[in-house]
């Protein structure tokens, strides 16, 4: 099983919540090859300077070109909530799965819809930087559950 994480970020010289994220990726790596994609272009950063509207169309036109293969997954706070078994059962069966999570202003209706699916870990805004934190451990839990592991409990 392949799992992309894809997220519109900065990459951090020295990124405080590195060594984390690595930690649930090796963790992960006995069922999955997970991997984190951090992605902020040009146009990303001139889109902020104009609107939100631009901005989130910007984000589209980045994500895009990951949408070719797997089983797509935007991680969407207007979504049905799920909770960890709800989001392990995502895994179940898949072969390459895409996580997405938007930029700072979300996503466009436009791009959610192009999905597989979308879900929510709930209404609170997380920094960019701690949701990549949240969505690794997440992910090894989900695994974690699907395989019987005991972390979940």
């Amino acid at each position: 099983m392949k799992i992309h994480i894809y997220v519109i970020d900065k990459k951090g010289k020295k990124e405080l919540y590195a060594p984390l994220i690595e930690h649930y990726i090796k963790s992960a790596k006995q069922w999955a090859d997970v991997e984190v994609h951090e992605i902020f272009t040009k146009e990303i950063a001139r889109a902020h300077e104009v609107s939100a509207e631009v901005a989130k169309r910007s984000y589209t036109q980045a994500y895009n070109h990951y949408l070719k293969s797997g089983y797509n997954v935007a991680l969407d706070p207007s979504a049905k909530e799920v909770d960890s078994p709800g989001f392990a059962k995502l895994f179940k069966d898949r072969g390459v799965i895409n996580l997405f999570i938007g930029g700072a202003y979300g996503f466009e209706k436009a791009f959610v819809a192009q999905c597989n699916t979308s879900v929510s870990f709930g209404k609170i805004t997380l920094s960019h930087k701690l949701i990549k934190v949240v969505v690794a451990e997440q992910v090894f839990r989900g695994l974690s559950i699907l395989h019987n592991h005991p972390y979940h409990k």
